[in-house]
């Protein structure tokens, strides 16, 4: 057993449930086109972090520590990701209120996940402080990648079901616009907070 699980499932709890890319879309797919056609961006958001934090913990770590600059061109790269994908959420078209197309598939969210900045640094953050690369290295790297994806598909859930949730007030046109729109000003606030 990890030495600090409860430290590290709080820490999970706290930085996947917290407002970011992953959950905001989550909510707005849920919102537009149900929980079964949120699946793959669920799936997408759960395995590619799991994936990435794998990757990070195996051998991507030491690179990040000596070449920070290789978090800060991730930074901009999942910047102008969320932009055009606000761009997309806000100027989407409907037709009899029902969205046309899913703006996130199953691949996107996948790899998504390996340049999203609020992601990237909490990893990292989790390699750093919850892994052992000495003594209890492979241990700690088991408990880290099975404690992230837990918290990945519990956030992303929950997320989901609380757009599903607010569309049972979504009686008419407006009002399915205005929460779009409020869905990608949400979006855009993320990016914000990467750069304070």
């Amino acid at each position: 057993m990890h030495p600090n699980l409860l430290s590290l499932m709080l820490f999970c709890f706290v930085t996947s449930c917290t407002p970011g890319p992953n959950n905001i879309l989550a909510s707005y797919s849920a919102f537009n086109f149900g929980i079964k056609k949120t699946l793959p961006h669920m799936l997408g958001v759960a395995l590619g972090y799991t994936s990435m934090i794998t990757i990070l913990d195996v051998g991507l770590i030491l690179p990040f520590k000596k070449y920070p600059i290789i978090q800060d061109v991730l930074k901009i790269l999942g910047s102008i990701f969320l932009i055009y994908l606000a761009y997309k959420i806000s100027f989407s078209k409907s037709n009899s209120g029902n969205l046309v197309n899913n703006p996130v598939k199953f691949f996107q969210s996948y790899f998504f996940q390996f340049i999203n900045p609020k992601g990237v640094s909490v990893a990292v953050i989790t390699i750093v402080t919850f892994v052992d690369s000495t003594n209890y290295y492979l241990q700690h790297s088991l408990w880290i990648i099975g404690v992230s994806f837990f918290f990945a598909c519990f956030s992303i859930s929950f997320w989901s079901i609380l757009g599903k949730f607010l569309r049972k007030f979504a009686s008419n046109e407006k009002f399915i616009k205005n929460f779009n729109y409020i869905m990608s000003f949400l979006l855009v606030s993320c990016i914000a907070t990467f750069y304070l």
